[in-house]
């Protein structure tokens, strides 16, 4: 294909209508629909359970990094503070964006809006936008939240560790729609019933911003802006390491899950800060499966999925070299074999894309 346009507004938006990719019919693993219906349960303690140890953490940690500020001691503590807000965050707003966190749909609201903030992505803005990154998974010119282009950028892509481009970008589109405009490219998939509430969102976000600015200032002190604002630049490094892994380096233009997002395996730290997005196949296939449940859908469908990464550290050790040949060949992606067990979908879609390893 030429070069490729990600605008959602371009040639490659268009192509993607006219040839069938948008809104396609995706792959679906079978799965009997009593197991279904069992894994689509939801509950409220789990998510309980895991929200009290995140935020008692997050309390805990940020109350000890105040009382040593300025102290090098209270380092550590703001670290493990801006991991949790920084990158536990994006997982809490993504899982509760599906409203299958929790059982009780109040719970996911507050959740997925105190998330939001944290992560500075408008809760309007952001639920639609991830409903067409699902419908339309790395489909060029439709999937709106694309994280490696091709060709890489890899200055944007380590900046990003500390939330250099997405964090201001968040901001500024904050200060866009809080003066009561909105993204051209973002009112393709915000309806325009919402578009207001878009705005409100954000006009909110600036009075919350413009007091911890206030504060910090009348204290001389950059205190209350570790607490708020700049854990999203300092925390962001766990998040970026995670989705990055989700579909870097795989195929684009495909209509089935495993042959362009990833399933790695990860140690429990990662997995509790993840929300278990580490089987990301799956959660594609099934996104209405709670996190918690997870787990237990990979074992029912891992016959037909490709290999699961070992780690987090063997899947950066395939993904980084290919993204490097994306640099000279924007066509080079690393092709997911399917074990024998698999039923192919689409072959004469997907040819290209099908394969025993990465040639």
């Amino acid at each position: 294909m030429p070069k490729r346009d990600y605008s959602l507004l371009g040639a490659d938006a268009r192509r993607a209508v006219e040839t069938g990719l948008a809104a396609a019919d995706w792959y679906h693993t079978e799965v009997a629909r009593k197991d279904m219906k069992a894994l689509m349960q939801r509950a409220n303690s789990p998510a309980i359970r895991d929200t009290i140890v995140l935020f008692a953490c997050m309390i805990a940690f940020a109350a000890i990094g105040i009382a040593l500020w300025p102290s090098l001691w209270s380092v550590p503590f703001w670290l493990a503070y801006g991991v949790l807000y920084g990158s536990s965050m994006d997982s809490r707003w993504h899982e509760c964006s599906h409203g299958t966190a929790f059982k009780t749909p109040w719970m996911n609201d507050a959740l997925y809006n105190i998330a939001s903030f944290c992560m500075v992505r408008n809760p309007v803005t952001w639920r639609w936008s991830h409903a067409r990154h699902h419908t339309d998974t790395y489909i060029v010119g439709r999937d709106p939240e694309i994280a490696i282009m091709r060709p890489p950028v890899f200055f944007k892509l380590i900046a990003n560790f500390f939330g250099l481009f997405d964090a201001w970008n968040g901001w500024s589109r904050m200060l866009l729609n809080a003066s009561g405009k909105i993204e051209a490219q973002e009112a393709t998939f915000i309806p325009a019933s919402e578009q207001p509430k878009v705005i409100r969102v954000a006009r909110i976000w600036v009075l919350i911003y413009a007091a911890t600015l206030a504060l910090a200032l009348a204290m001389h002190s950059i205190l209350p802006l570790m607490v708020i604002g700049l854990p999203r630049l300092y925390g962001a490094w766990h998040h970026v390491m995670t989705g990055l892994l989700q579909h870097g380096g795989l195929a684009d233009n495909v209509i089935d899950h495993r042959l362009n997002s990833r399933t790695v395996y990860m140690n429990r730290v990662s997995r509790f800060i993840y929300w278990n997005m580490n089987y990301h196949v799956e959660h594609h296939m099934f996104p209405m499966v709670p996190y918690h449940a997870l787990p237990r859908l990979h074992a029912m469908i891992k016959h037909d999925l490709p290999a699961p990464n070992r780690s987090i550290a063997q899947a950066f050790a395939e993904m980084w070299p290919a993204l490097r040949r994306q640099l000279a060949s924007e066509e080079y992606f690393l092709k997911r074999a399917l074990p024998a067990t698999a039923k192919p979908y689409r072959e004469d879609l997907h040819a290209a894309a099908l394969g025993t390893a990465a040639q």
